[in-house]
This record gives structure tokens, sequence and C-alpha cells, in this order.
């Protein structure tokens, strides 16, 4: 058997069985957004992902200064979904020889951008020979914490039935940009989405001041990461589509699939939040971000879509896995 039998997220089961052990300052380990820790009096928040060239961008599609935003937002984004605040980025570039230094200084100067837009340090890195390009980005923050210490952390296991769903932002355009891309379309509100994602880092924020319970971030697909919500808090979960938040611009440039776009295209780096209906309208008020309740975890176990009659819709749950055979 090889890892494309198990799935990336398989795997993952596999690798935390393996190194997984309990240690008393380990507050959040592995399967969520980000890994929590105590040090002294605080609570630390560490992530780390990669942009490796042909999979996760298109050299020639994707501006190299894009390529640095997104390295560093989809790291900004594990912490939102942890209601956290980023601090301090390491950056480990792999490079082959022959890459030019305009690009690279490209890639840095859209990873510094993003790196002010969210109040984070590039504080260090490293760089090494490969034979594609790649960008691995760690990022560590801290946990809010309330009065008495305690830190106050979105997790994926906090959902429980009757819970309201909500999502910030719109759904599909990343995946929509990616599609216009590849068509030859540079500009445009859904190819922005595409390159330069926009974590709501300051609703994750509110929604952990509030005491919500549950998060996470929208990265591989809404319907494939309420999946692991909803696993993780042993719940199963309702979604009503004509609630799901569609852009005008996703409405207009793909009016037949727009909904499959948004519920299975990936790449949003919007939130996803689970908690009492009134907690999440007083969220919603306050405006962080744009906030859409979609639906209700609910007993029971897997995810169904219903349309404006209530009746079930045929989506397929599906959404981004590294090791999936096609």
């Amino acid at each position: 058997m090889d890892v494309g039998a198990v799935g990336e997220f398989g795997l993952i089961q596999r690798l935390a069985a393996l190194v997984g052990r309990p240690q008393p300052q380990l507050v959040v380990g592995i399967g969520d957004d980000a890994a929590v820790w105590r040090q002294g009096d605080a609570y630390l928040i560490a992530t780390t992902d990669s942009l490796v060239a042909g999979v996760h961008f298109l050299p020639g599609l994707h501006p190299w200064a894009d390529v640095g935003w997104k390295a560093l937002a989809v790291n900004v984004s594990d912490v939102a979904a942890m209601g956290g605040v980023p601090d301090f980025a390491l950056v480990t570039l792999a490079l082959p020889p022959t890459t030019s230094l305009a690009a690279v200084d490209d890639l840095y100067r859209g990873l510094d951008e993003c790196a002010r837009a969210y109040g984070v340090t590039v504080a260090g890195g490293d760089v090494v020979r490969a034979g594609e390009l790649a960008v691995t980005v760690a990022l560590l923050g801290h946990a809010l914490t309330d009065a008495r210490g305690r830190p106050l952390l979105l997790r994926r296991d906090g959902a429980r039935p009757g819970h309201a769903l909500a999502v910030s932002g719109t759904l599909g355009d990343a995946a929509a940009g990616l599609e216009l891309l590849r068509a030859g379309t540079r500009e445009g509100p859904l190819v922005a989405a595409q390159g330069r994602p926009r974590p709501p880092l300051s609703l994750g924020q509110e929604a952990a001041r509030l005491g919500l319970p549950c998060a996470i971030d929208i990265s591989d697909g809404l319907l494939q990461d309420l999946g692991h919500l909803c696993r993780l808090s042993g719940v199963g979960a309702v979604l009503r589509a004509a609630q799901l938040p569609l852009s005008e611009e996703l409405r207009r440039a793909f009016p037949d699939r727009a909904l499959a776009l948004a519920c299975s295209g990936g790449e949003d780096y919007q939130l996803l939040l689970a908690g009492p209906r009134q907690v999440l309208e007083r969220l919603a008020q306050r405006g962080a971000a744009p906030l859409t309740i979609v639906g209700e975890a609910v007993a029971g176990e897997g995810v169904r879509v219903l349309d404006e009659a209530g009746q079930p819709l045929e989506l397929a749950p599906t959404g981004w896995d590294h090791l999936r055979r096609p």
C-alpha cells in the first residue's frame, strides 16, 4: 500500500498514531488548524504550510508577489481559525539554482505586504537547493486569554447538535479565479481571491472573545472541511444551499457551477464557525467581517445539503487532497 491509497487525511491519522504522545503543556495537538501549548502564563500557537510550484501555484500564471502573499496568508488563516494572534514567521525557500533573483525579490515583497497587513514579523528562515521551487512558512503566535488567564480558543471538536453553522465572506471565488487564470484572465475580483486571500483574522479573534467553541478554516472546500469538523465533534450537519454566500462575480462567471465551486472548490481561506445561534448573530453584528448562517449541526454523522424545498442535493463532498489519486 502507498500513500495514495490512504490519502492526505488518512496519512495524517496514521502519523499522529505514531508520534502523537500526550504532553502536559500541550493544549491542542495534531488534527486541528494549529498546535497550542502553554509556556509559563502564555499559550503559544504554531502552524506551518508549504506552497510548491506546479501544485499550489502555476509559475507564469501566478505573479511571484501573489505567491509570497499567499504563502503567509494561508498560515494566518490557521491562526484565525484558532482565534489567535500571529506574531513571528520563519520562511524556508527551496530553490532551483536557475531561479531568477527578480522572482525571489517579488515573492518576498508580496510576503512582506501580507506580513504588514496582519502584524507579522518575518524573523528568519532557511534557503535550500531543490528541483522545484517551494516556499514553506512556519507561523508562531499566541492565544487570547480571559481575565483568569485561561486561553480563548476555537477548536475543530467543539460543535454540538443544535449549534448553528456560519461562514465568513463568500465561497467559491478562489476556485473560480484559478479557472479564469488558466483561461487567460489576469485581473478581476475572482483572480484576486485566488492570488491574495484575506483570512478574516479579526473575526476569529472576536469569535474567541465571545466564547464560541468551534471553527475551522475553509482551505480544502466547504464540504470537506465541514466533514473534518463533524468527525472531530461527533456530529452531522445540514447546510441550506440557498443560504450559502456566493458573490455576484461568481454567479456571473459560472452560473451553472457556482454552487459546486462554493461547496468543493477550496482555497477560500474563510472561516466556518459553529456555536449557539444568538452568539453567532452577535458576532455578525460586530462587523469584523461578513458572516452568514448557513445551517446547523445535528445528531448523527455526515453532511447534507438541502435545496429551497428541503430536498437533498447530490453534491459530492470532494475537495483538495494532496495525495488522493485522481
